[in-house]
C-alpha cells in the first residue's frame, strides 16, 4: 500500500491520524519499557544516606521489606537504633556524617566488607537540609557554607567515594535534588545546592554511562517532614533578623519579618504533602526498573506548578514571586 493510497482512505486528515498513531505508539512502548523491572533483588545491596527519619527513613523499611540487603546510613545512634528496632535482620545501619570525608570513608569500608565481590548496586543520596532559608541579603557566608557542605558537598563525597563499588555491580546512583533545583524561589544555600545536585548528576552521568552505570535524579516537591517544618523555619528567620545591622533592618521595616513568615506559613500548610510514599515510590522505580528513568518528580505540585514554572521565561518568575512576596519598606 503505498502513500496516495493511504492518503485516498484516510482523506486530507492523513498525516494527523498518522502522526497520532505513532505518538499512542510511543506511548505504549514507554509505559511497558518503564514497566519492566530488574529480576533476583534478594542479592543486592542499597546504601542509603540521612535514614534518620523522612524519606530515608521511610524507603529503607520500603525496600527491607522488597528483599534487598539495606545499609543504612544514620546520623545519630537513637536514629540507627529506632530503624533497627522496625526493620529486618537484613538491614544493616551505620554512623554517616556526610560532611566529614572521613566518616563517609568508614561507611565505604563498612560497605566494602558487607557486599564483598558482589559490589553495591545502588546508592540514595537522601541527607539533606534546608535551613538557613530566607531572604539573600539576610545570609553570612557561614550560612551558606553550612547547607552546602551537606547537599552539595556530601552528595559529591559519596557518589566518588562509593562510586567503584557501583561500578563493579553496574549499579544505580540516585541523588535526591528538589523542585528548587529548578526553580530558585528563595535565598539561602538550599537552592543554590539542589541546582548543584542537577548539574552534578548529570555531568557523572555522561561521564559513567559508557561502564553500564544509571544516575537519577528526584526531584521532590513540598512534603512535610523535617526540611519543611514551619518551627525551625521561623526561629531561624528570627536569628537572621537579628543579626542584621539597623540600617538593613530599616530598609525592609518593622513588619517586613512577620509578613515574610506569614507567607512561608502559607505556602507551607497550602502545598506540602503528607504522603511521603509518593517520593519512596520514585526512589524504588530508580533502583528496581529494568530502564530507569533520568528525573523523576514527585508531588502534584512538582508536576503541576514547579517544573512547569521552570521552563517559563525568567520574567515571569520574577513577577510571580513578586506577586507573592511581601515587598521591603523601602523598595522603589
Amino acid at each position: 500500500m503505498d502513500t496516495q493510497t493511504i492518503y485516498n482512505l484516510l482523506g486530507e486528515n492523513a498525516w494527523w491520524y498518522i502522526s497520532a498513531t505513532f505518538v499512542v505508539l510511543w506511548i505504549c512502548v514507554w509505559l511497558y519499557r518503564d514497566s519492566l523491572e530488574i529480576e533476583e533483588i534478594t542479592d543486592k545491596y542499597v546504601f542509603v544516606t540521612g535514614c534518620d527519619s523522612g524519606f530515608g527513613n521511610l524507603l529503607c523499611k520500603r525496600l527491607d521489606r522488597k528483599g534487598f540487603r539495606v545499609l543504612a546510613g544514620c546520623l545519630t545512634e537513637k536514629g540507627a537504633d529506632d530503624l533497627k528496632r522496625v526493620a529486618g535482620p537484613y538491614l544493616k545501619t551505620v554512623l554517616l556524617d556526610v560532611t566529614s570525608l572521613d566518616s563517609v570513608q568508614k561507611a565505604m569500608e563498612f560497605t566494602k566488607k558487607e557486599v564483598g565481590d558482589k559490589g553495591l548496586w545502588g546508592i540514595v543520596n537522601n541527607a539533606g537540609r534546608s535551613l538557613p532559608m530566607g531572604p539573600s541579603e539576610w545570609m553570612k557566608v557561614e550560612d551558606y557554607h553550612s547547607t552546602l557542605k551537606v547537599n552539595m558537598n556530601g552528595v559529591i563525597a559519596m557518589s566518588m567515594t562509593f562510586l567503584p563499588l557501583i561500578k563493579k555491580a553496574r549499579g544505580r546512583i540516585v541523588n535526591v535534588a528538589s523542585v528548587l533545583g529548578r526553580v530558585a524561589a528563595n535565598g539561602g544555600g538550599y537552592c543554590i545546592s539542589k541546582f548543584a545536585v542537577e548539574s552534578f548528576s548529570d555531568c557523572l552521568r555522561r561521564d559513567i554511562n559508557y561502564f553500564g552505570i544509571n544516575v537519577c535524579i528526584i526531584e521532590p516537591g513540598f512534603f512535610k517532614t523535617a526540611v519543611t517544618s514551619l518551627d525551625p523555619l521561623e526561629r531561624e528567620l528570627h536569628r537572621l533578623w537579628n543579626q542584621l545591622s539597623p540600617e538593613v533592618q530599616a530598609s525592609y521595616g518593622d513588619k517586613y519579618l512577620d509578613k515574610y513568615i506569614k507567607v512561608q506559613r502559607l505556602i507551607m500548610n497550602a502545598i506540602c504533602d503528607s504522603d511521603l510514599t509518593k517520593v519512596t515510590s520514585c526512589m524504588e522505580h530508580a533502583l528496581t526498573a529494568a530502564y530507569p528513568r533520568t528525573r523523576y518528580s514527585a508531588g502534584w505540585d512538582a508536576k503541576l506548578l514547579w517544573i512547569p514554572l521552570s521552563y517559563m521565561p525568567s520574567c515571569v518568575v520574577d513577577i510571580g514571586l513578586k506577586l507573592v512576596l511581601p515587598r521591603p519598606s523601602k523598595s522603589v
